[in-house]
């Protein structure tokens, strides 16, 4: 092996071209924990598993004929992904799951994974630009003619997922893998010559379960001056040639970021750092150590890190902050959430939590949710430099807690689990549909209330990986709808107005990749942004689709939230919606009402005839108004009081 391959291999584990397996369990087996056979029944409810002759199921395999089908959307773009990041000139080691974490390689449990180029990650958008992130670097587009995505810039900057985020001319951007390079080189990072990997640890017992706090975690290789683990900014005012003006080290890297603007401080931009890779050698970075907090109370583990990014010079961006939100409230421990492991017979075995995954800030209530390995967290972020656990939930269905939604209203949480590491199938007929779920939770006093589970409902097959992922609210006013990925398991859109009776709306699906072994590939991240969904697929490269109606979605609330439109998006930076007072939005709250049954057909006339006569308005208004103190359901009092609000809004004259 030469040297740089050697360096490869330590940094993406391109040697390791392997994911876990579990072991299927044996006919008439006793119960143990993470037997999805036998995992216990929720305490809530889950949507059920659709029907067998649902047309996702049984879909051709192919990577560029895959058979497709889609409910409610259309697709109306598909764009390969270019030089650089497709097949046959990038590197194709998979995604490394954290140590410890459900999904990570296990000696004497892997199954061969094919991979087609680099990896597509998240997304961020900007005017008329979306930034999509992969593994060896970011792809810059076009997006002003949605039908039409052109190729404006590739960067070519190896180090991890690259998760992505943008604000205003700046391009943030996370690294964690070990061959991340300062300089953003993709010759990996050189070891000493005759250095030879540590052995790893002998490999389990065929039915071992995993032990509390994970697998022993991997040895980093020898420290480098040349490697960078934590995340880049980028000038990229002018688009095709970004340039690297600040990259802050930290001691776990940065698998994911979340930007966090404070109301209160025009001058700085703060970044939530959620590492989740090794904790780096001293000789690397001098700050940095590992181990259990008992032993070592400076331990990189169970912690985050704040960057403060002075927006008049980004180029002096450091950690100003690594909060220990984990922490035990009574004896300040750090490790004081999830040990780690089994909650009981026929649970999942959960990570430990000594780390975030994903954060999620919602500043216009000034909350964040945290998903973070063993548990989902509230946490108050009135001050965002030094942020505050409200509340921690865990979960007997959950293995690893993945990435966090709000609610519009700030009133429900949406985590989801990202059960087999995104590489497993996990939407399979046998896979409960509790597990690799979505989990949504209403928010009482600033606490998480666990309502019920929403599990993408066709089977798939076992060559898709599949598994809950990223999403972002579709701005239709009156409901809460989520668009997400996953994975090989395609587009799902659910609808969790009513927080425990969750349904999904539309759907898109492809067929596998390849039907006769596990490929990854499939949506990473979907997105809503001004009027259209994109989604960022591992494997092919970027799919549009644009919204269609159907007995779940009228052309009329496609209409309303077609009125929403954003300057900038980075989901996890969850922006305030806002409706304008016209008569496009109402009528989908018309047209909401009408569906619920709320209001009987000749109020539903009198209603759409007042949009166009002034004469009416207030007093529909008025009888609105008083309609909502009798109505059956929350959110038919909420769209009452909303239409009440537009229509005085038109007799008044305002806009």
């Amino acid at each position: 092996m030469t040297q740089l391959a050697l360096s490869l291999c330590l940094s993406l584990s391109l040697c390791l071209s392997v994911f876990a397996q579990e072991p299927a369990a044996k006919p008439g087996a006793p119960a143990k924990p993470g037997d999805p056979a036998k995992a216990r029944a929720p305490e809530v409810y889950t949507n059920p598993r659709s029907a067998p002759n649902d047309p996702r199921i049984g879909l051709k395999a192919g990577l560029h004929d895959a058979g497709e089908v889609a409910f409610g959307l259309v697709r109306i773009a598909t764009l390969p992904k270019p030089p650089g990041f497709a097949p046959g000139d990038a590197p194709t080691a998979p995604p490394d799951p954290p140590a410890g974490e459900v999904g990570a390689a296990r000696p004497g449990r892997r199954a061969p994974l094919q991979q087609y180029g680099s990896t597509n990650s998240d997304l961020a958008f900007s005017g008329n630009h979306l930034f999509v992130g992969n593994y060896n670097g970011v792809n810059f587009y076009d997006i002003d003619n949605p039908s039409q995505v052109k190729l404006l810039t590739s960067l070519i900057c190896p180090g991890g997922q690259g998760d992505v985020s943008v604000y205003g001319h700046l391009l943030f951007m996370s690294a964690e893998a070990m061959n991340g390079r300062v300089d953003c080189g993709s010759q990996g990072v050189p070891v000493p010559a005759g250095y030879k990997p540590p052995a790893g640890p002998p490999p389990p017992a065929p039915d071992a379960p995993e032990p509390p706090g994970g697998r022993p975690p991997r040895q980093p290789p020898p420290a480098s001056s040349e490697r960078f683990r934590g995340v880049r900014i980028f000038d990229i005012r002018d688009i095709g040639r970004p340039k690297q003006i600040a990259a802050v080290q930290t001691c776990r890297g940065s698998h994911t970021h979340t930007l966090v603007i404070d109301p209160n401080d025009k001058e700085n931009l703060y970044v939530y750092v959620s590492g989740t890779g090794l904790v780096r050698q001293a000789e690397e970075v001098p700050a940095c150590s590992g181990g259990d907090p008992s032993q070592n109370p400076d331990t990189a583990l169970f912690r985050i890190d704040i960057i403060k990014v002075p927006l008049a010079h980004p180029e002096k961006a450091a950690i100003v902050n690594s909060p220990r939100i984990f922490a035990d409230a009574k004896t300040g421990a750090p490790n004081g959430l999830w040990k780690g492991g089994a909650h009981g017979e026929g649970s999942q075995s959960t990570s430990v939590t000594d780390k975030c995954h994903d954060i999620t800030v919602y500043s216009a209530v000034g909350l964040a949710a945290g998903a973070c390995s063993g548990n989902g967290i509230l946490l108050d972020i009135a001050d965002p430099r030094n942020p505050k656990r409200l509340d921690a939930v865990s979960d007997p269905n959950y293995a690893f807690w993945h990435s966090a939604s709000f609610n519009n209203d700030g009133t429900k949480v949406l985590f989801t689990d990202e059960w087999g590491g995104g590489a497993q199938p996990r939407c399979r007929a046998t896979d409960p549909m509790h597990w690799g779920a979505n989990a949504i939770f209403t928010l009482e006093n600033r606490k998480l209330k666990l309502a019920s589970y929403y599990k993408m409902p066709a089977a798939q097959t076992e060559s898709e990986n599949c598994v809950a992922h990223n999403g972002s609210l579709i701005p239709v006013p009156g409901r809460d709808l989520m668009v997400q990925a996953w994975y090989q398991g395609g587009v799902s859109i659910l609808d969790f107005t009513d927080p425990a009776r969750p349904f999904e709306v539309a759907y898109f699906d492809r067929g596998p990749i390849d039907g006769g072994k596990r490929v990854l590939g499939g949506q990473w991240s979907t997105y809503w942004y001004n009027g259209y969904i994109y989604g960022a697929e591992i494997a092919r490269g970027v799919d549009v689709f644009k919204l269609v109606p159907s007995q779940f979605l009228t052309q009329g609330e496609i209409d309303a939230a077609n009125q929403v439109h954003f300057d900038e998006l980075n989901v996890q930076n969850q922006p305030k919606i806002k409706w304008p007072a016209n008569a496009i939005v109402a009528r989908a709250y018309i047209d909401q009402l009408e569906r619920s049954g709320a209001l009987a057909a000749p109020r539903i006339a009198a209603l759409h005839a007042g949009l166009s006569s002034a004469a009416t308005r207030r007093a529909l208004a008025t009888e609105l108004e008083r309609d909502a103190a009798a109505a059956k359901s929350p959110a038919d009092a909420q769209r009452m009081k909303a239409l009440a609000g537009i229509f005085a809004t038109l007799a008044s004259g305002r806009r």
